[in-house]
């Protein structure tokens, strides 16, 4: 059996001693490998016609130690397609456009599903624990990630008083909005690769200062969790020249959800002040699309009947 190669070496090393059923599997994996790594083994065998026992024997089959190990190499060979060929297409324009959509999509769909397998559930918890318990948040994220840090400012200002989010072009600059950190903040940095030397040096300054610290990273060797003690994993890489930040946008989304379980008096105050705001300064009043009033539509009606 064939114990080195990716996935497609090892179909191919071994398909000339496969079953009927299993040289079905392959012929399957090979033609809808990005629909293939979604499934589980029951409903990869319901799709092709066979048995799920089957399909674990074929992982066995072909050199791998069960059915996960299988799949695993299965999204390995997902991301390599993706990065090999469709991202070079991508870039000198040569796939179709449905293509591209198809191809991206399913790989950022990859990402959150490594991305939620893999997180830490302590280390998510310990996060929103020390959300609520600081005195002030700060939240730090530079170039491709300055997104993602105004959207969690943006709702995380809905449910605290006291959110500093770092907006700046030089690391003094950085300093000096955190000037005032200590042992009663929290501060949260947002880096994925390329990783920001700024966001590195505020997290430094904040370690230095003894505030508690929340990183946002792709990995457990990020140089971001270096003075972090809760730190936050999800999985990104580059399709063509684009970062894809799916699945760290969809941990800010979970942290902000449970938060807003945590807080859900504050907030609804919070809320009904907004409204108010909204109402009495007449913030949407020129602006907002509403349903046309029946009233309205009945006055034009009588108009025309005359």
């Amino acid at each position: 059996m064939a114990t080195t190669g990716d996935l497609l070496s090892k179909i191919n090393e071994n398909y000339g001693k496969m079953s009927k059923g299993q040289k079905k599997l392959a012929n399957y994996i090979m033609d809808n490998y990005d629909k293939a790594v979604f499934y589980t083994a029951a409903k990869l065998g319901e799709c092709i016609g066979i048995s799920e026992s089957t399909v674990v024997r074929f992982a066995s089959f072909i050199g791998y130690k069960g059915f996960p190990e299988f799949q695993r190499a299965l999204e390995d060979m997902v991301r390599n397609k993706l990065n090999t060929n469709d991202s070079t297409s991508v870039t000198n324009g040569s796939i179709e456009q449905n293509g591209v959509l198809n191809s991206v999509l399913s790989s950022d769909i990859l990402k959150i599903k490594n991305t939620m397998e893999s997180i830490d559930r302590a280390a998510f918890d310990n996060a929103v624990d020390s959300l609520i318990s600081a005195r002030r948040i700060y939240i730090v994220g530079i170039r491709t990630c300055a997104p993602l840090a105004s959207f969690l400012a943006f709702y995380l200002n809905m449910i605290f008083d006291n959110v500093i989010n770092l907006q700046t072009n030089s690391a003094s600059e950085l300093f000096e909005q955190m000037i005032h950190i200590n042992e009663s903040d929290c501060i949260i940095g947002i880096s994925f690769p390329r990783y920001s030397m700024r966001t590195l040096k505020a997290l430094e300054f904040a370690n230095s200062r003894r505030a508690k610290i929340i990183t946002l990273t792709d990995s457990i060797h990020s140089p971001m969790n270096l003075y972090s003690s809760c730190n936050l994993i999800a999985e990104s890489d580059m399709s063509s020249v684009v970062d894809s930040l799916v699945a760290p946008l969809s941990v800010i989304n979970a942290l902000l959800v449970e938060l807003c379980n945590r807080k859900k008096a504050d907030l609804a105050n919070t809320l009904d002040m907004v409204e108010q705001v909204w109402s009495d300064y007449q913030f949407y009043e020129n602006d907002e699309i509403d349903q046309v009033d029946d009233s309205i539509k009945m006055i034009y009606q009588e108009k025309f009947d005359e």
